[in-house]
């Protein structure tokens, strides 16, 4: 009879994200895993066949949390829904920025980079497109360049340059979001007299 297996995959897995939410990718080794499991790394080996394996499975959990708090987020009614997935990306840098560096800052290979517009959630796309009365096309180049200024002001509280103030943020970003609205309804208008 085999022995039972004490550590799980799912251990190893929730404790990979602990360590990176606390002290960054870079501290994700097997050593460092198998001291916090308080186990050898042999269970790692087990369950993962590399720590290549394991850190694409981290990374997929990482992102599974970052939109479980999206959606609950827009759920929440605090703000719009378009607004308040702008929120939580910056305040998700606040309370996670190891774990936001990793998911949002890193390097990318050649196969992870994205060409043209980054990929937008399709709720937060359907909320703009339900607020701003915009094409699912217009939408997604106005998301763009959204996400342009949330991103900035998110990179800048993770890396500590600002410091994080949800009311003027959230100020600004109506600023941004309402100024935006207007050219692209203006040119949505301007885009039909042509056609």
């Amino acid at each position: 009879m085999p022995p039972k297996v004490k550590i799980t995959k799912e251990d190893i897995l929730a404790a990979a994200l602990a360590l990176v939410r606390e002290e960054g990718e870079g501290a994700l080794n097997a050593r460092a895993l198998a001291a916090r499991l308080e186990c050898s790394t042999q269970p790692i080996f087990c369950h993962y066949t590399s720590m290549e394996a394991l850190r694409e499975a981290v990374l997929h959990q990482g992102y599974q949390f970052y939109y479980q708090e999206l959606e609950r987020a827009m759920a929440e009614g605090k703000y719009p829904a378009y607004k308040a997935s702008g929120m939580l990306y910056i305040a998700f840098a606040v309370r996670e920025p190891r774990l936001f560096q990793w998911l949002f800052m890193r390097n990318r290979t050649a196969s992870e980079q994205r060409s043209g517009f980054p990929s937008a959630d399709d709720g937060v796309l359907s909320a703009l497109m339900q607020a701003a009365g915009l094409t699912r096309e217009a939408a997604e180049r106005f998301h763009f360049a959204m996400w342009m200024w949330v991103h900035g002001v998110a990179a800048s509280v993770a890396g500590g340059f600002l410091a994080y103030d949800e009311e003027a943020i959230s100020a600004h970003l109506s600023d941004v979001y309402f100024g935006l609205r207007a050219r692209y309804q203006e040119k949505g208008a301007s885009d039909e007299k042509q056609h």
